[in-house]
């Protein structure tokens, strides 16, 4: 089996960032993914005790299908954060500092229109969305870290099943892989898998939700995955979620094997 693509997601329900090479850490996710988010002014989300919410408390896919018309690209070094969409000027801001999280704040909000959600501060004054981070902390849709894979033959499955090819990145995954027969994946749960120079442990299936149901082209939804993956093959799982046991470098072409 074979590493095809690897890719970061720097803010939760923005642009995949696509790397050749990147290095784990044992239970963690692959770095940067998931670092930001817009979690609406009405998500019970305290950046002084952050843990784990369900992903409709922040701007995603599966609340807010237009977001995926948002062209954002992350400058790990510079610490800024890019984002473009028709409509609206162009912005560049520094992720680290309350200036530049209030500019990303205020223009994602623009964006969103009447999908901002706002809710009630404890003076009783309105709460806006906010752009935030916490160190240590990912905005994943699972409560515990890791990365996410998907053999493309199961996708190519569910394509040849409902006669039209899904763009891959509708699904998320960070990790793209060939050489497996459709849904054999499903298989190592509970398992271990080598991944380049690292280990994994699967421990869960994927089960795909409303986010997948968007065009990343359109922003409309157009095509009801959960539903004819459960139409079609009994079940509504696409990908396989793992955690980092023994860290180390992945790249693209990299062999990934069951242990």
């Amino acid at each position: 089996m074979r590493v095809e693509h690897i890719y970061r997601y720097p803010v939760k329900g923005l642009t995949a960032e696509s790397l050749e090479e990147v290095e784990l850490t044992p239970g963690e996710t692959i770095p940067h993914d998931r670092r930001f988010a817009l979690a609406q002014g009405d998500a019970p989300f305290d950046e002084a005790e952050p843990r784990f919410l369900p992903k409709q408390n922040f701007a995603c896919m599966m609340k807010n299908a237009k977001v995926v018309l948002v062209r954002a690209a992350f400058d790990p070094r510079g610490k800024t954060l890019a984002l473009a969409a028709d409509g609206l000027p162009p912005l560049s801001a520094p992720t680290g500092t309350p200036e530049g999280k209030a500019a990303i704040s205020d223009w994602l909000i623009r964006f969103l229109g009447e999908e901002a959600r706002y809710g009630t501060s404890p003076d009783g004054s309105p709460r806006p969305p906010r752009f935030t981070e916490v160190p240590g902390h990912a905005f994943t849709d699972q409560s515990r870290k890791g990365v996410s894979l998907l053999n493309l033959a199961s996708l190519e499955a569910l394509n040849t099943a409902i006669g039209r090819r899904l763009d891959p990145l509708r699904f998320r995954a960070n990790i793209y892989f060939s050489g497996l027969p459709a849904w054999a994946e499903h298989d190592w749960v509970g398992g271990e898998v080598l991944l380049g120079g690292a280990r994994l442990s699967v421990f869960k299936r994927t089960v795909r939700c409303p986010a997948t149901q968007v065009n990343l082209e359109t922003g409309e939804r157009d095509v009801d995955v959960p539903r004819l993956l459960k139409q079609h093959f009994g079940h509504m799982d696409l990908g396989i979620h793992a955690s980092v046991l023994e860290g180390g470098r992945i790249a693209v072409g990299d062999a990934l094997e069951p242990v």
